[in-house]
């Protein structure tokens, strides 16, 4: 569990962050949602420690990362895993080589259990068989399930992931929701998901917070948003006329 308490983010004397507090829970998909320069971005570079908080806490099972030295964070991102919005694979690394890359730089695992750990990892994203491939001979999706065995590699207590169906087509990324979702559950982490998607808010919102103009604007669950009063919340999710008579029908039904 991470726990948020009053985190202050400002640049140049302007605050992009305003009194947060929310928690993001272990074994459910948290999701970061809001237009772009709502903040969601910041908040997450502020809890996977690329940005220093002005002021607040960030803590991780009651530990606070804020406070901690530079050597406790680097250890404390030992327990995290990533998943960046364009995959960022190595090109010039196999499919396997780039899985194995963290266990590479942090374990002290022989080179037969690194291997053997890659393995299982990409297994457990159903890519068994592309491991000697290289990144520009797979597709976007396939790309996107690599990046994923390589954030779990270490076995991460929590996993962030930027955009994660950023540039991929509605039925690949129902794919990966569903990956991340599964995997979140089996491993019980803290999986936070920073996006725009609103099939995945809708499909695995366990957790939802919606960030407008750096403030939390609302909490909940996807269950909860067809029948939200959160004018802001509505306007954002309904952007599209069609996405508004959708809302409408089903609350004319529910009356």
């Amino acid at each position: 569990m991470i726990e948020v308490k009053n985190l202050y983010k400002n640049f140049d004397g302007r605050d992009v962050l305003s009194d947060i507090n929310t928690v993001f829970e272990d074994g459910k998909t948290n999701l970061i949602i809001g237009q772009s320069g709502s903040g969601k971005t910041v908040l997450m570079k502020n809890l996977v420690g690329l940005f220093e908080p002005t002021s607040g806490q960030i803590l991780y099972d009651g530990r606070d990362f804020v406070q901690m030295s530079k050597q406790e964070k680097v250890q404390m991102r030992r327990e995290m895993g990533m998943i960046f919005q364009s995959a960022a694979l190595f090109d010039s690394l196999t499919v396997l080589e780039n899985v194995m890359f963290p266990l590479d730089m942090f374990s002290q695992m022989t080179l037969r259990e690194r291997q053997q750990r890659a393995m299982d990892c990409l297994d457990r994203v159903n890519l068994v068989g592309a491991e000697g491939k290289y990144p520009g001979e797979i597709s976007g999706g396939m790309q996107k399930r690599v990046a994923i065995a390589r954030a779990i590699a270490l076995n991460p207590k929590y996993l962030f992931c930027d955009e994660p169906n950023s540039g991929l087509d509605p039925k690949t990324s129902l794919v990966i929701d569903d990956l991340l979702h599964s995997i979140t559950q089996e491993f019980n982490m803290t999986t936070i998901i920073n996006t725009h998607d609103m099939n995945s808010v809708m499909g695995i919102g366990e957790n939802i917070i919606f960030i407008y103009e750096g403030h939390k604007e609302w909490q909940g669950v996807s269950s909860q948003i067809m029948n939200s009063t959160n004018k802001r919340l509505t306007d954002f999710i309904f952007a599209s006329d069609l996405l508004k008579e959708m809302r409408a029908a089903v609350m004319t039904t529910e009356k």
